[in-house]
């Protein structure tokens, strides 16, 4: 099979949802409205945390770098489709390419990581509410938030280095952007090992946040059944189970995408289960969290009580 010219200055073609869909106007349409969405709640979410002293907490840290890492996410992938849609463009350069992916990765996994941390402090607030201000010092918070950060990044800056050095047959992605799977279709050489790298990755990135989440909260709900106060015990349900929804969602199609051999899933849904992580969980995220939130939402009356005035 004759290669394709992948060298700097050559491009890729992005068929994403927009180009395989009987009706690309109204699915822009929905994006478009999903990511004005995505802006304007994560913003608000930002906004109050940063301007309210009341919600310079712990959990409010964590929750502010989770609105960041949506943002950016979803900028990252949906600005550059809603263009090419417009414009009927879907050529992107090896190097946005390539700079595409490391971003989507370092984010995605600082996302995957994070979320654990959330886990673990909501564990601490609700299992151990004496020794909270102690376990979940703020250089404790800043240290989960910069550990999320740096191993996301290194790890993405790895795959992104050794998936572009492939020589592609093909330049055609069926996909809604640049991510490991799709470009490993287009490679000329066998990715089976690096295949495998991917999937350990994948593991460590979802599957073992997934299970530190998931014993964090089944203690939560051990000691919630055991409170004696109503009030005290539909708040920490209500918390938990906004957590879980994000988590659901998000470690969901990221398992779909990163850990299911690809021999289970088409590149159809790929596509579909793209537009739900990079789109659809970060403009859901900030309104699952806020709106069932009376601390969230007093402090973004007052903050924009005050811009207002």
């Amino acid at each position: 099979m004759e290669h394709w010219n992948s060298t700097l200055g050559s491009g890729f073609i992005l068929m994403g949802i927009l180009n395989d869909s009987g009706s690309p106007e109204l699915i822009c349409a929905t994006i478009t409205v999903l990511y004005m969405l995505a802006l304007t709640s994560n913003g608000l979410l930002l906004l109050a945390i940063t301007m309210d002293a009341q919600l310079h907490v712990p959990m409010y840290l964590l929750l502010g770098q989770l609105s960041l890492m949506d943002l950016l996410f979803t900028s990252v992938v949906t600005p550059k489709a809603f263009m090419d849609f417009l414009l009927r463009e879907n050529t992107i350069s090896f190097e946005g390419c390539a700079l595409q992916m490391f971003l989507a990765l370092t984010l995605g996994g600082a996302e995957d990581l994070l979320l654990a941390f959330m886990a673990y402090d909501r564990y601490v607030a609700i299992c151990h509410p004496l020794n909270y201000m102690v376990l979940m010092r703020p250089r404790v918070c800043w240290l989960m938030v910069a550990t999320s950060w740096v191993l996301a990044s290194l790890s993405a800056l790895g795959h992104t280095l050794y998936t572009m050095h492939f020589s592609f047959c093909m330049s055609q992605i069926s996909h809604l952007l640049c991510e490991i799977p799709p470009l490993l279709k287009l490679a000329c050489a066998d990715t089976s090992r690096y295949e495998l790298m991917v999937y350990v990755t994948g593991v460590t990135f979802l599957l073992l946040p997934l299970s530190a989440i998931v014993s964090s909260y089944t203690l939560i709900l051990l000691t919630v059944l055991h409170m004696p106060s109503n009030e005290g015990r539909q708040k920490a349900l209500v918390t938990c189970s906004s957590h879980l929804t994000v988590v659901g969602m998000f470690y969901g199609a990221a398992t779909f995408m990163y850990v299911l051999p690809s021999s289970l899933h088409s590149p159809k849904q790929d596509n579909i289960i793209s537009v739900f992580y990079t789109i659809v969980t970060p403009a859901l995220n900030p309104l699952i969290y806020s709106l069932r939130n009376k601390e969230v939402v007093g402090a973004l009356r007052r903050v924009l009580g005050k811009c207002i005035l």
